[in-house]
């Protein structure tokens, strides 16, 4: 018995120096957490191609399917931060950063690197390429005319209840009318959804628990031990950084195999998530005072996607030229939140 309780005690002494180390890896800190959040992410990134095959189509899946899976994580912050009776303009911060990211440098990317052409498709037959063609057109003047909405509302310094409610109500109406455009098309076709379908909205269900749940103890690991840069006081914008991620993966990836117009209109769909509908859910509960940068990213949207769409009204695709601009429109974005 003695010389088990020295071997106990020898062993336990000799691997005092690995503690910390398996403290790191089984205590939930910063990196468990943020790969949880990124694991979660693209795996209902991956059902998306499920859910296209079972009833959905094109452009309608990033208009109407993906802003939900991409924009979860915003509408999770935004309902932590209310939950927990934080300073909105995080939240409006999150969703800025969000919708800049999207619309200049994630869709500036395949651009430069393969050209993002709307009007080629290997998959589809030219009358649904001009479709979605004509879908992504009006998915792009939803946006500018949300943003501007947003910026109406907001002249007099902040976003209070009733702003928030007809933010809501703008986004409601937007989804509505895809709701109905799905059915139309589904019963022309002779196209039902299936019911398998069901499956993947349980595996993305689960996937939602796991990105919530990692976005809370973010949050709560942030505030209590971010130091520096990455502390509280940049908490929306770095919280707008991580939670655009998956886009970009979705966005090279949709580029790569020639579905551009599913990688252009899910990135405009998120944007649609975040403004109106994440702002508008926050102020409803509690008034959103108006930052300093407020108006440099509104612009910065406003004018990405006028751009987005004279290009692809016109040309169908957007040049190389036009995502090296984009590419420096968001560096001086970045340039100015951080300096």
């Amino acid at each position: 018995m003695n010389d088990l309780v020295t071997q106990v005690t020898s062993f336990l002494e000799s691997s005092k120096g690995f503690l910390p180390f398996v403290n790191i890896l089984i205590t939930p800190g910063w990196w468990q957490l943020i790969l949880c959040f990124v694991a979660c992410s693209f795996l209902m990134i991956f059902r998306l191609n499920a859910v296209e095959k079972n009833g959905f189509e094109g452009t309608l899946v990033g208009t109407l399917i993906m802003p939900y899976f991409s924009g979860f994580p915003n509408l999770c912050f935004a309902y932590l931060l209310a939950k927990n009776s934080s300073n909105g303009a995080v939240v409006l911060e999150n969703c800025l950063v969000n919708n800049v990211t999207n619309l200049t440098i994630i869709l500036a990317l395949p651009s430069i690197l393969w050209g993002l052409n709307i009007l080629n498709s290997k998959e589809k037959p030219d009358s649904s390429i001009k479709i979605n063609h004509l879908s992504l057109l009006l998915s792009i003047l939803a946006m500018v005319f949300f943003t501007i909405s947003l910026y109406l509302v907001s002249k007099d310094g902040k976003i209070n209840s009733s702003d928030g409610m007809l933010l809501v109500g703008l986004f409601i109406f937007w989804q509505t009318f895809h709701v109905f455009d799905v059915l139309k098309n589904n019963t022309r076709k002779n196209q039902n959804i299936k019911k398998r379908i069901v499956l993947d909205f349980i595996i993305i269900g689960l996937c939602a628990w796991g990105i919530f749940s990692s976005i809370e103890n973010l949050i709560a690991w942030i505030s209590s031990n971010g130091q520096g840069f990455f502390s509280k006081t940049n908490l929306g914008f770095l919280s707008g950084i991580l939670m655009v991620f998956p886009n970009t993966f979705l966005a090279l990836y949709y580029s790569i195999v020639q579905r551009s117009e599913i990688a252009y209109s899910s990135q405009i769909g998120d944007c649609h998530i975040c403004i109106p509908l994440c702002i508008g859910v926050f102020a409803i509960f509690s008034p959103i005072s108006i930052p300093s940068s407020f108006d440099l990213a509104i612009f910065i949207i406003i004018g990405a996607a006028v751009g987005h769409f004279i290009f692809t009204a016109f040309w169908g695709k957007l040049p190389r030229f036009a995502g090296v601009i984009l590419t420096f429109l968001y560096a001086l974005f970045i340039y100015k939140e951080i300096i």
